[in-house]
């Protein structure tokens, strides 16, 4: 049989066949029994949830020639003439490839007409959000005061492309996926009426990957059985539907938690070799520490391990990785799989994913990334509570940090003799002494301006080329993201600086614009980008800025001399004057560039 055949002959033909959608079918049954049928309805949901089906059964319920009944007999005329699509008075279009105004207007010519052959005329529009406005505005009218013997269906699996007037007019159902047993209560029915023996782990593995889709889950047992033959087994699912074995899952699990990278290569070219593709690999992997998670976290209860044929394995891979390391492993995998639909390399994506988590440290965070904290990696060697211990020591000191740069950058000025936190990580004093590359960034031009903390680039500058500049930049674009999900005014300034070095626990952002940069440092938009970058390393990261000009002229000096730099940090420790106040307003006043200093 083939899978047109299978799907047709399993197709719904009545509200009672219909799975998963109980809430909707009693709406409808009930409406038809107290003769209160609606004008217009609105289906929309998942693809491959009934939603066509459902609007066919109605138009035969309502046209049935024992009716309007709540379940059309499928053995009257008109039944029959629906079902086969031979009655001119239900219609069925297709507004993908329909969707212009002229179609909608030879509609709206033709409702006036009574129906020839059944009771009620049926319009079903399919996909209905593909039709331009024009046609919205021209279907409007007509939605709004249609003939009494016009009922119009709207199906769509993207209803908020709708416009909300003609929502407005229709009574709208939603369909929802249908559930995992019921999915694989009815594969069991196709299969026994079919003649097919199939295991049961064969049989939830196909529902879940349909999605809560039924037609799709029908789609894959047709194309399942066909390879299985007389009998499906969970390999032959998984062999056909491109998945991986438990034994491949266990191997690429051992790698990653001995933290092999060298092992990882070969299991992926194996399974590139054996036709595997790599979107679905990874997404087969994330399904895999899901349910590794799940196991983990709630041990008595009834984990989904379709995939898993041998329990006591699963639960003896499930203990060797912590909760938290199972959280981040699946955030980095989700993230790479958004990556790898639109890559034109998805094997280099997958293997890249795979290496991510394979040098994911248990305390967070990766081997070699940008921000490692010196302490935190002396102390991945040693006892588990002195990791944990240095690691809330480093966020209260970045913590504290973080506020007395906001303090500064709000105008509130350090004691006499106090060194800002700006100085204390950067060193730096204006006009370069020493030799010593530093900046005192400033913003605005009037005398309320607030300044931005002093950066050092000397650590930068060394920094430059480094892997975790590097690692910075490939990041970059999934920072930006994660700042536009905070909030879209903060991302719409800090897209305009460039990631140019990252050292000390601090990614440094040159700026081309004195505006942008300055409305970066604001304290609400700092937040929420040292929140994003918290959130993509996995650790506190500070954030600092940088005029582009600036960071071009220290690039070409070059970072000082070491014994230039310890003389300029020995100077600024107790032997440095401090400017005089007027020498502060005039910088406030006309910017760091246009103040010179001279003794006479």
């Amino acid at each position: 049989m083939s899978h047109i055949a299978l799907y047709r002959a399993w197709r719904p033909q009545t509200f009672q066949d219909m799975v998963g959608q109980q809430h909707i079918i009693q709406t409808l049954q009930n409406a038809i029994r107290e003769q209160r049928v609606s004008h217009a309805y609105l289906f929309n949901g998942p693809r491959g949830t009934g939603k066509t089906t459902a609007a066919k059964v109605l138009a035969k319920a309502i046209n049935c020639e024992r009716g309007p009944t709540t379940e059309p007999c499928n053995v009257c005329d008109a039944c029959r003439g629906i079902t086969a699509g031979t009655i001119m008075d239900v219609v069925e279009i297709d507004a993908a490839s329909n969707r212009g105004i002229d179609e909608i207007r030879d509609i709206r010519d033709k409702v006036r007409y009574a129906p020839s052959e059944v009771r009620f005329k049926v319009y079903i529009i399919d996909e209905v959000h593909m039709l331009t406005t024009e046609a919205f505005n021209a279907l409007l009218k007509t939605l709004e005061e249609p003939p009494a013997h016009v009922i119009f269906i709207l199906a769509t699996t993207e209803p908020h492309k709708l416009p909300a007037t003609i929502v407005s007019r229709c009574q709208r159902f939603d369909f929802r996926q249908v559930s995992l047993p019921e999915q694989t209560e009815r594969l069991r029915q196709i299969c026994s009426e079919e003649g097919i023996q199939a295991d049961e782990d064969a049989l939830a593995y196909i529902a879940r990957l349909s999605d809560g889709g039924m037609r799709d889950a029908i789609s894959l047992l047709e194309q399942v059985s066909a390879y299985g033959g007389e009998r499906i087994t969970l390999n032959d699912a998984v062999d056909v539907t491109g998945g991986l074995a438990a034994e491949q899952f266990e191997q690429l699990a051992e790698a990653i938690r001995a933290r092999d990278a060298a092992a990882i290569m070969p299991l992926v070219e194996g399974l590139m070799q054996a036709g595997k593709s790599a979107d679905k690999c990874l997404e087969n992997l994330i399904y895999y520490f899901r349910d590794l998670l799940v196991l983990k976290l709630a041990p008595q209860g009834r984990a989904s391990t379709e995939r898993i044929v041998d329990q006591a394995k699963y639960r003896e891979v499930a203990q060797s990785f912590s909760a938290e390391l199972l959280f981040r492993m699946i955030d980095v995998l989700n993230q790479y799989q958004l990556e790898i639909k639109h890559a034109a390399l998805p094997q280099t994506i997958f293997e890249i994913a795979l290496m991510k988590i394979c040098t994911m440290q248990a305390g967070g965070g990766t081997e070699d990334s940008a921000a490692v904290p010196a302490a935190e990696e002396a102390s991945t060697s040693g006892a588990p509570a002195g990791a944990e211990e240095v690691q809330r020591l480093q966020q209260r000191i970045d913590a504290l940090e973080r506020k007395i740069e906001q303090l500064l950058a709000s105008g509130v000025r350090p004691e006499a003799g106090a060194v800002s936190a700006g100085e204390q990580a950067g060193g730096g004093q204006r006009g370069g002494r020493g030799g010593a590359t530093s900046f005192a960034a400033r913003s605005g031009s009037g005398a309320g301006a607030n300044a931005i903390a002093r950066v050092k680039l000397d650590p930068f500058l060394a920094a430059a080329e480094s892997q975790a500049t590097g690692q910075v930049r490939m990041r970059w674009s999934d920072i930006l993201q994660r700042v536009k999900g905070y909030n879209i005014s903060t991302h719409a300034w800090f897209v305009n600086g460039d990631p140019v070095a990252a050292a000390d626990n601090t990614i440094l952002v040159a700026f081309k614009n004195s505006i942008h940069r300055e409305t970066t440092e604001k304290p609400a938009n700092r937040d929420v980008i040292e929140r994003a970058l918290h959130e993509a390393f996995g650790r506190p990261i500070r954030l600092a800025t940088v005029m582009l000009k600036e960071w071009q002229t220290a690039t070409e000096k070059g970072p000082a001399p070491a014994g230039e730099l310890q003389m300029l940090q020995q100077d600024e420790a107790g032997a440095a004057p401090a400017e005089p106040e007027w020498v502060e307003e005039a910088v406030k006043l006309f910017g760091e560039d246009l103040v010179v200093i001279e003794d006479k």
